[in-house]
């Protein structure tokens, strides 16, 4: 669990270098084509760089980066997705009005037996061999049947129950329950429900005073219209990370700059003491309670230091080719697009909060992710579930037949099952009469030359 812990920090500090250390199947760029373009290019440049050297080119190999063919590939929004967003509204409106003490706002008093997802209110007395306990009584006590804020048995026995109806629900706490007091007995509680209330139904009413919306077709409109939105930033996102990961592997590190490792592996500890001082410890100890040796902890710092560098000459490179700045119009841009993103509130807090070299690190990797796109042959898909089509219709379609399909071979494959086990029994039913019968199957698989 200490490692799991440990390893959770890493990943956290080693976010912006994606994959990182490993130099697989590099694809060799025309060096010269490179190294004038870069001479053209680089007066052009910004004077903020990410790495410590002028010639990235000595350091590493880059990964062809222009004309990737790439797939964009958004989920379809089907009308159970809408209808499923539109039952969580519903759910999370009843709650926050709940938890603001307006539950008649958000839920309608029913007479009828409690249900899942209705919100209950109980009275409560519960006893272990005829005696009361602490803690086992509770008068006008709320829960929502199915939100497994109540034992499983104390829910199940509730639910049916209506208005005025009393009850016995036995409980047997586990073993292993955090009150020993109350661990591997078994109490009896008497439960008397007090009210049933139930989620509002979705009308016109309901949409016009809990949304910005005024009828329910609307509001089904603008939530398919936002998950639809949801998609696409979703498959913008995944777009990216494949154009990135795709020029990451193909990259090789020739040669690490030290100055640049050196300071990669400094921030890296930096990190972790930081850690280790929220937990009241040093660095030593805190390496120690999470189950790993100085030398594990000096490897993965390394590691660390290498996949950052890796990702900044690669950057670097690419913006130097390319004629790309950190101080252009474009990277100022997504500048306030990551103060946004980030939350907040301009750029010197972000600054404050994670750094200037995060900032001018996540800034120049957007740049490029820009450019290895807008320079890709990138084909736009709709995905449905398992299939995959150049329209939502065609691909709503075909995982439609893909179900009929499926469904197809499943009822083919009980078929088959059923005539086997016809024959079976046929077999066994005429077991006698065979064994009378002259071998004719072991002749002829003799002639054939089989075992």
């Amino acid at each position: 669990m200490k490692k799991r812990i440990y390893l959770a920090m890493l990943v956290a500090c080693f976010a912006l270098t994606a994959t990182a250390c490993s130099d697989r199947g590099a694809v060799v760029t025309d060096d010269t084509k490179a190294e004038k373009q870069a001479e053209g290019k680089k007066a052009e440049a910004g004077s903020t760089r990410l790495v410590s050297v002028d010639n990235v080119d000595k350091y590493i190999t880059i990964g062809e980066y222009k004309g990737l063919i790439l797939d964009n590939t958004v989920d379809a929004i089907t009308d159970d997705d809408v209808q499923s967003q539109i039952d969580q509204e519903l759910q999370d409106k009843a709650i926050s009005l709940r938890q603001a003490g307006a539950q008649d706002l958000c839920r309608a008093k029913v007479s009828e037996g409690a249900k899942e997802g209705d919100l209950v209110t109980v009275n409560y007395t519960g006893t272990i061999d005829g005696q009361t306990f602490d803690g086992g009584t509770a008068n006008n006590y709320d829960f929502v049947i199915g939100d497994g804020q109540m034992f499983t048995e104390f829910e199940d026995g509730v639910t049916g129950m209506k208005k005025g109806d009393t009850k016995e629900i036995q409980i047997d706490f586990p073993s292993d329950y955090g009150d020993s007091t109350l661990a591997g007995k078994t109490a009896v509680y008497k439960v008397t429900v007090q009210n049933v209330r139930r989620t509002a139904e979705l009308t016109d009413e309901w949409v016009a005073k809990n949304t910005d919306y005024t009828t329910v077709d609307e509001y089904k409109e603008g939530v398919r219209s936002k998950l639809e939105a949801d998609a696409k930033q979703s498959a913008q996102e995944v777009l990216k990370n494949t154009a990135w990961s795709t020029v990451l592997e193909n990259s090789e590190v020739k040669e690490y700059p030290q100055e640049d490792i050196d300071g990669a592996v400094s921030e890296f500890k930096k990190s972790m003491e930081l850690y280790a001082k929220q937990a009241d410890m040093t660095l030593e100890e805190f390496i120690s309670s999470q189950g790993i040796s100085q030398d594990d902890f000096d490897e993965q710092c390394q590691q660390y230091a290498e996949g950052k560098v890796k990702q900044n000459l690669i950057v670097q490179g690419i913006m130097d080719a390319e004629g790309l700045s950190l101080d252009d119009k474009e990277s100022l841009q997504l500048q306030e697009k990551l103060v946004k993103q980030m939350g907040a509130g301009n750029l010197a807090e972000l600054v404050g909060t994670y750094g200037q070299d995060y900032v001018d690190e996540s800034v120049g990797l957007l740049r490029v992710e820009d450019f290895i796109i807008s320079n890709a042959s990138v084909s736009d898909k709709i995905s449905n579930g398992d299939t995959t089509a150049e329209d939502a219709e065609a691909a709503v379609q075909n995982s439609g037949q893909d179900a009929e399909d499926e469904s197809a071979d499943q009822d083919m494959s009980e078929t088959d099952e059923s005539i086997d086990q016809d024959a079976s029994e046929t077999d066994e039913s005429d077991g006698e009469d065979v064994q009378d019968e002259p071998d004719v199957d072991e002749d002829l698989e003799s002639e054939l030359g089989t075992e």
